[in-house]
């Protein structure tokens, strides 16, 4: 009975999801977004109280629905629904289009119903041709042969082109564009990695360099395909990147290097293990499954990596300092000042990590 229930179920969510079909063909005719976040909250709060009024768990419920609504929004992405019928279609040439990102930026254009040129080690297509005959060109290659591959290629650009990297720094690739060629020029930084379930909600970077036409015409195909686009200049962006990459990576290296050094064996840890030092452990070994050629560049190539670093061994060390001293006041204090940074936010921290941490227990 179960199973026959679950097959009902199944069917329900995909006559919800043709629904979603003729609701994104609407979007798309009146010019609506995709997202309208008063209506979900609205649904969020609703469903959630018959949940509980019907003696389901009101937490859970609450988890489905949100899925389904994430689910729904990347139906409607795909269906090119915040995409203006009259949108010319572009050849876009990415560079790297086999790799990670690139591959992940092969299909996000293609969705968006433009021509794609894939060029890679081993393609037939080159480069340089590539660049010659396209409309837009994404140089998506590790950072240390982004400046190279740009210099190589930007010459072969037409005037009426445009250059644009997906390079997790900024000040300096987009200072090779602007020499290289005399196409417009965009910078982005997607903050995601090439594995995300959804595109819905991920944050991209738009660095406006050259020619304010094109990078409009970026950030409207990245929107059109359920990413968040936040624009800033590339001095601010490597700056705030020292901070939301180059900290919390060192931290996480500090942290696996630690473990590994410590002796203790990590199946021994998981067998009293909370669902918060799991889920630290998560990031930790996830961070170490991924190539190091991705992270140490990242880091090593920051201009304030050194600034950062520096004050996290200042930091760690005084923390150190004040437990083996075991004075409980100035340990209030550290707890002072901290909390004093973070203001309301440590509420919504609690609040949103708890339910993280329902989560993970039930997939457990």
């Amino acid at each position: 009975m179960v199973d026959v229930l679950d097959r009902d179920l199944l069917q329900i969510v995909a006559r919800r999801m043709a629904l979603v079909g003729e609701i994104a063909a609407y979007k798309r005719q009146h010019g609506l977004r995709i997202r309208d976040v008063e209506r979900e909250r609205d649904i969020i709060v609703d469903r959630s109280r018959r949940a509980e009024a019907m003696g389901l768990p009101r937490g859970e419920m609450e988890s489905v629905f949100r899925v389904l609504m994430r689910a729904s929004r990347d139906h409607q992405a795909t269906l090119r629904a915040e995409l203006p019928y009259e949108t010319v279609a572009r050849t876009v040439a990415v560079i790297g289009g086999h790799g990670g990102m690139g591959a992940l930026m092969v299909r996000l254009f293609g969705d968006l119903g433009h021509q794609v040129l894939v060029v890679d080690v081993g393609t037939e297509l080159t480069a340089a041709a590539a660049a010659e005959v396209a409309d837009v060109v994404v140089v998506s290659v590790p950072i240390d042969a982004t400046e190279p591959v740009i210099h190589a290629i930007g010459p072969r650009l037409r005037e009426e082109a445009v250059l644009m990297d997906v390079t997790s720094i900024k000040a300096a690739p987009i200072a090779a564009m602007l020499a290289s060629t005399r196409a417009s020029v965009v910078g982005t930084h997607p903050m995601f990695g090439p594995n995300v379930h959804s595109l819905q909600g991920q944050r991209v970077v738009v660095c406006r360099a050259r020619g304010d036409e094109w990078a409009d015409w970026v950030a409207r195909m990245f929107q059109a395909r359920g990413l968040t686009v936040q624009e800033t200049t590339p001095a601010h962006h490597d700056r705030m990147m020292s901070v939301v990459q180059v900290l919390t990576h060192f931290q996480t290296q500090v942290l696996g290097l630690t473990l590994a050094r410590l002796g203790t064996p990590l199946d021994e840890t998981l067998r009293f293990t909370s669902p918060a030092y799991l889920m630290e452990l998560y990031v930790t070994a996830r961070h170490f499954d991924q190539s190091p050629d991705l992270y140490g560049p990242i880091e090593m190539r920051n201009p304030a990596t050194a600034h950062v670093t520096a004050a996290f061994a200042r930091a760690a060390g005084q923390v150190a300092e004040i437990i083996e001293s075991g004075d409980r006041e100035r340990f209030r204090g550290l707890f002072d000042e901290v909390r004093e940074f973070f203001g309301p936010f440590t509420h919504e921290a609690l609040e949103q990590s708890s339910f993280l941490i329902d989560r993970l227990v039930e997939r457990l």
